[in-house]
């Protein structure tokens, strides 16, 4: 398994991510410049932002929860030499929980859907951990 295969899903994720923060930096500075929102009603409180602000707002933050898992276990499989197909496809898997998620996040919405993508990302997550562990300390 080459590193550059096992880090494309992660380029994939970085993207998502550097997407996210533009479309809240230009959303944010248009509201502001329509005087939809003061820059002194936000200073400590993000919740006067727009909803349809705060949506890729808080889709951007939600990044830096399991993800970090993710890059966590990606760069550990890497240094070990442990990468294979199992966890580029895992990877691959992770990261369309994530677009997914952001879809959802950003579209409708719905809660019960958006927890199913999580959840799925989780699950994929745990796999990945549980995969490494067992070709760290069992398969080799």
């Amino acid at each position: 398994m080459s590193d550059a295969a096992m880090l494309a899903p992660v380029f994939v994720q970085v993207m998502l991510v550097i997407a996210l923060v533009i479309a809240t930096g230009r959303g944010r500075v248009a509201a502001v410049r329509a005087g939809e929102v003061k820059l002194k009603d936000i200073a400590l409180d993000g919740s006067r932002w727009p909803e349809r602000l705060r949506k890729p707002a808080n889709n951007y933050q939600n990044q830096f929860e399991l993800p970090v898992l993710f890059y966590a276990v990606v760069t550990l499989l890497i240094a070990t030499g442990l990468a294979d197909g199992v966890s580029l496809v895992l990877a691959w898997a992770f990261v369309a929980s994530r677009l997914v998620h952001s879809f959802i996040h950003l579209g409708s919405n719905n809660v019960v859907h958006r927890l199913f993508a999580f959840g799925s990302g989780l699950a994929v997550l745990a796999a990945m951990w549980l995969w490494f562990a067992l070709r760290l300390y069992v398969v080799g």
